[in-house]
C-alpha cells in the first residue's frame, strides 16, 4: 500500500518508518553541522580575543619600554644642567635597570612574529648604543667635568638616535596594528561562515519538519509533541541569537571602558611630569640668580656655556616641556569627553532647530562681533525628535569651525538650512571659509587629524567628535569643499530618534 505525500511522492507503508528514522538522521546531521560551527565560531572568538589581549599587551609593552627610554633620556639631562641634584641620576639609573627587562618582556611577547624579532634586534642595537653614550656623558659629571660631559652630549646626535629608535617603536605598534586587522577580518570571514552553516541547517531542518510533518499528520498521534519540539528548538535557536547579541553588547561597552580607563590612567604620569617641571622651574630661577651674582661678583668663574646653559638653553627647554605637557593633557582630556559622551544616555524630545542655531549664535555673540561674521538659518528647519545636548554639540562645532577657518579675504557667512524626505531629516551648514582639499574630506573626520595650514588653536578632536555623535543618533554627516570655496557639512539623521537606542 503506497500513501501519498503533498501530492509530489509516496511511500510505502512498510517504509514510515525508515523514511522517519532517515529524517530523524538528516536533523541530527543538521543539528550537529550546527553545534559544530557553533563551537568552532566560540573557539575562533577564544582565539581572535586572546590575540586581541596578545596586541594589547604588546603594545602596552612598547609603550613602557618607549617610556623607559624617554625617561632616561630626560633625567639624563636633567644631570647633565643640574649634576648637585641626585633625584636625576638616582631616576636615569632606576630607567636604565629597568630598561633591560622590559626589552626582554617585549621580546618574548613578539617571539613568534619575525618581522617584530628583526625590530627588536634593532630596538636592542640602538638601545645598547644609546646607553654607551649616556654612561660617558654621565661618567664625565661624575668625575667633575661637567664641560666636557655637555660637550659630548652635544656631539653624539642623541636627537636622531631617538628619533630612530621611536620609528623602531612606530613600526613595532603598526605591525601590531596590522595584525589586529587581519585577526578582525579573519572574525568576520568566520561569523559569515558560521552564518552560512546555520542557514544550511535550518533550510535542512525546515525540509525535515515539513516531510515528518506531512507523514505524522497521516500515521501518528504525535502532532501536539513534534509541534513542541519544533518550538524548544526555535526558542533555543532564539536564545543561542539573544547570547550573541548580549556578548557583542558587553564587549562594545568594554571597548568604551577601556577608552576612558586608558585615557584616565595617562593622567598619573602626565602630572608626575607637570610637577617635575614646575620644580625644575624653580630649580632654573635659582640657578639663573646664582649666575647673575657670580657674573656680577667674580666673572671670572663663570663660563660662557653655564651662562648660556642657565640663561637660555634650560628655560628654553622647560618652555618645551610645559607646552608638550599642556598639549597632552588637551587631549586626553578630549579623550575621556568622548569616552564620557559614549556612555551617556540620550534623551529624545522634540526640537526646534531654529532656536537652537540662535542659541549658539549669541553664545558666541562677541566672536562674531569681532570678526564681522554672520550664522542665518535659511528657510524651515525639520521639526526632529532627538538629543539635545548632541545636536547642539554637533551644530556648534560645525558653526564654530566656519568662524574660526575663515577666509582671509572676505567675511564669515555661516547659513544653516535643512528638511525632511519620509522619516530621514537633514540638516546642512555651509560657509564661505577657506574650504577644505577634496583629499582630506575624510581624513578631517579622524581622531587628532587637521587639514590645511595649522594656524589656528586645535587638536583634530571637533569633527571627530561630530561624526561619533551623529553615528550614535542613527545618522551620518558628508562634507563638500573645494579649496577657497568654503565647506559644506550635511547631516543625515532620523527624524524621531528610537528610544530603544543603546545608550
Amino acid at each position: 500500500m503506497a500513501i501519498a505525500l503533498g501530492h509530489r511522492f509516496t511511500v510505502r507503508e512498510g517504509r514510515i518508518g525508515q523514511v522517519l528514522i532517515g529524517f530523524m538522521i538528516a536533523g541530527f546531521v543538521a543539528l550537529l553541522a550546527a553545534g559544530v560551527a557553533g563551537a568552532w565560531v566560540t573557539s575562533e572568538f577564544q582565539r581572535h580575543n586572546e590575540a586581541v589581549a596578545h596586541t594589547y599587551e604588546v603594545e602596552l609593552a612598547v609603550a613602557d619600554t618607549r617610556r623607559l627610554i624617554e625617561q632616561g633620556e630626560t633625567t639624563r639631562r636633567g644631570y647633565l644642567l643640574s649634576p648637585d641634584t641626585p633625584g636625576f641620576l638616582r631616576a636615569y639609573r632606576e630607567a636604565s635597570n629597568a630598561l633591560p627587562q622590559s626589552i626582554g618582556r617585549l621580546q618574548r611577547l613578539t617571539a613568534d612574529n619575525p618581522r617584530q624579532r628583526t625590530s627588536i634586534r634593532a630596538l636592542t642595537e640602538r638601545t645598547r648604543d644609546l646607553l654607551q653614550r649616556r654612561e660617558q656623558t654621565l661618567a664625565l659629571v661624575g668625575e667633575g667635568r661637567t664641560a666636557a660631559a655637555v660637550a659630548l652630549f652635544r656631539r653624539e646626535l642623541s636627537a636622531e638616535r631617538l628619533r630612530a629608535i621611536r620609528g623602531v617603536f612606530d613600526a613595532m605598534t603598526r605591525e601590531e596594528r596590522r595584525l589586529l586587522l587581519e585577526r578582525d577580518a579573519e572574525q568576520q570571514r568566520s561569523i559569515m561562515l558560521f552564518y552560512v552553516v546555520l542557514a544550511a541547517a535550518g533550510v535542512l531542518l525546515l525540509l525535515v519538519a515539513i516531510a515528518a510533518l506531512l507523514i505524522v499528520l497521516r500515521y501518528t498521534a504525535d502532532l501536539g509533541r513534534s509541534r513542541a519540539d519544533l518550538q524548544q528548538l526555535n526558542e533555543s535557536l532564539e536564545a543561542i541569537v539573544q547570547e550573541r547579541t548580549s556578548d557583542l553588547t558587553r564587549a562594545n561597552d568594554e571597548i568604551q571602558r577601556f577608552a576612558y580607563i586608558v585615557s584616565h590612567d595617562l593622567r598619573s604620569p602626565l602630572v608626575n611630569v607637570m610637577g617635575f617641571t614646575a620644580e625644575l622651574e624653580t630649580a632654573t630661577t635659582a640657578l639663573r640668580d646664582l649666575v647673575d651674582r657670580t657674573e656680577a661678583e667674580s666673572p671670572a668663574l663663570l663660563t660662557e656655556d653655564a651662562r648660556l646653559a642657565a640663561r637660555e638653553d634650560l628655560p628654553e627647554a622647560i618652555g618645551f616641556i610645559r607646552t608638550s605637557t599642556q598639549k597632552m593633557d588637551r587631549l586626553i582630556n578630549a579623550i575621556l569627553a568622548l569616552s564620557r559622551q559614549g556612555r551617556r544616555v540620550l534623551a529624545p524630545e522634540r526640537l526646534d532647530l531654529a532656536q537652537l542655531v540662535g542659541g549658539i549664535r549669541d553664545s558666541i555673540a562677541h566672536r562674531l562681533d569681532e570678526q564681522g561674521a554672520t550664522v542665518t538659518a535659511e528657510g524651515k528647519l525639520p521639526d526632529i525628535v532627538s538629543d539635545r545636548v548632541a545636536i547642539e554639540q554637533i551644530l556648534s562645532n560645525l558653526i564654530e569651525n566656519a568662524v574660526k577657518y575663515r577666509h582671509p579675504d572676505r567675511p564669515v557667512a555661516v547659513r544653516v538650512s535643512g528638511g525632511a524626505t519620509g522619516d530621514r531629516a537633514w540638516i546642512a551648514v555651509s560657509d564661505n571659509g577657506r574650504g577644505i582639499d577634496p583629499r582630506d574630506h575624510e581624513r578631517v573626520f579622524d581622531l587628532f587629524r587637521r587639514s590645511g595650514t595649522q594656524d589656528q588653536p586645535g587638536e583634530g578632536i571637533g569633527l571627530a567628535h561630530v561624526r561619533a555623535l551623529a553615528y550614535r543618533l542613527g545618522g551620518t554627516i558628508t562634507l563638500r569643499s573645494a579649496l577657497g570655496e568654503g565647506a559644506t557639512f550635511s547631516l543625515s539623521l532620523p527624524t524621531t530618534l528610537s528610544i530603544q537606542e543603546k545608550p
